[in-house]
């Protein structure tokens, strides 16, 4: 889907493409990429590192055309190992065209088109646009975190309990999201430290690259914190659960042993050879109260040692 935006002053949709309009490409079709290499004559490779969910933050030039990918928060809607991760955005620009391409709808672009609708002033020119939308893919990763650290301390709570398999899975997805996070965010800064040389920075410029340092700084040690904590708290659990087997263990170990002995005297006594109480009728009562007896001292041994 393609949607051109007039920058100048409040962003608005126009109905075709205008010099120094913004066109914006979410879930591109294969007539949007034929019309992009066609009419504007982008590099097709370019679209396809696009489309690559793993392609990393970078940027280059090709016959004029300035090419950067940047690594956005998304959610995935159908349940899947990693709720929470990253995907790449292109942005694409040559003079007097400036594009961006994603192949996923996510909220961090609808938020971002309403919020400059909202101020009313547009963008003073592709530069500012470039480092708006760093400064939105750092707030973003800051929201996407809230909600993990959310998730996180939920499923802590149901732990706490019940250790249950559907909440230890939970965490552990959790901390492959919290994976993909830093890595992209750290992407993500190398990029605006080497786009900030590359591109023509004014005085505004400069105050909004810093605004941008401090948001990702602070999502990436965010990022660290949750991760640091997810993965204390996953081995806390699983200490827990180790110390739950060898108290299970050590307690089947100690019911075994004591009816072990009621076990070994009616062997003996079953045996056939003379014992002295083949013709007594308490012989049987006398076998019951010698297994209870031994039965009893060894619980009370096991249960002083604190075994039991």
């Amino acid at each position: 889907m393609r949607t051109y935006w007039n920058i100048n002053g409040n962003l608005k949709a126009i109905n075709e493409w205008e010099p120094n309009c913004w066109i914006q490409v979410t879930c591109p079709t294969e007539e949007d990429q034929q019309e992009l290499e066609d009419k504007f004559a982008i590099p097709d490779y370019f679209l396809s590192d696009i489309s690559d969910t793993d392609e990393r933050a970078r940027y280059e030039y090709d016959d004029g055309w300035m090419l950067i990918i940047l690594r956005i928060p998304y959610v995935k809607e159908i349940r899947s190992r990693t709720p929470y991760t990253t995907v790449p955005i292109g942005i694409i620009h040559k003079r007097d065209v400036t594009i961006t391409v994603c192949y996923y709808e996510t909220n961090m672009m609808i938020d971002f088109v309403s919020y400059q609708q909202k101020r009313g002033v547009g963008f003073t020119d592709y530069v500012d646009m470039i480092f708006r939308l760093f400064l939105s893919s750092a707030v973003w990763y800051l929201k996407r975190l809230k909600q993990i650290n959310n998730l996180i301390e939920k499923a802590k709570h149901n732990l706490d309990h019940e250790v249950n398999n559907e909440s230890l899975i939970g965490l552990s997805r959790l901390q492959d999201s919290l994976t993909y996070f830093i890595t992209s965010i750290r992407g993500n800064e190398n990029l605006l430290a080497k786009l900030k040389f590359k591109l023509q920075v004014d005085e505004l410029d400069a105050d909004m690259i810093e605004d941008v340092n401090i948001e990702m700084t602070q999502a990436r040690e965010t990022t660290s914190i949750y991760s640091d904590i997810l993965e204390s708290t996953m081995d806390t659990y699983s200490s827990i659960i180790n110390n739950n087997m060898n108290t299970v263990m050590r307690t089947l170990t100690s019911v075994s042993i004591i009816m072990m002995f009621p076990t070994l005297i009616a062997s003996l006594f079953g045996m056939n050879l003379i014992n002295g109480m083949e013709h007594s009728r308490f012989g049987f009562i006398m076998a019951l109260v010698i297994s209870f007896v031994v039965s009893g001292v060894s619980w009370w041994i096991l249960r002083t040692k604190r075994l039991l």
